[in-house]
């Protein structure tokens, strides 16, 4: 089961706990919808901006998040295979 959440009402004039709150949903523009897991966290975080969002209960999984590597990472592993690509030529 996954929980379906989408922003249904501005989020001005929230205070920014309830901004981060959204931001954690995954929520950032009116019309935004998300598939999550539904587990108490989730729920937790529900039920403290409830008066900005609809929620409805799916049968669908709740897609995987892909884990990222920080950018300067990201970035230090790029200039890393350039570096041995041309030191292979």
């Amino acid at each position: 089961m996954s929980i379906k959440v989408t922003l249904w009402k501005s989020h001005s004039g929230s205070n920014e706990r309830q901004l981060a709150t959204l931001t954690g949903l995954g929520l950032r523009k009116i019309g935004d919808t998300r598939i999550l897991q539904d587990t108490p966290a989730i729920r937790g975080m529900v039920f403290k901006v409830q008066h900005l969002i609809h929620q409805e209960e799916v049968k669908e999984a709740a897609p995987k998040r892909k884990r990222m590597k920080p950018r300067a990472i990201r970035l230090r592993d790029a200039a890393r295979a350039k570096a041995a690509k041309e030191n292979k030529s």
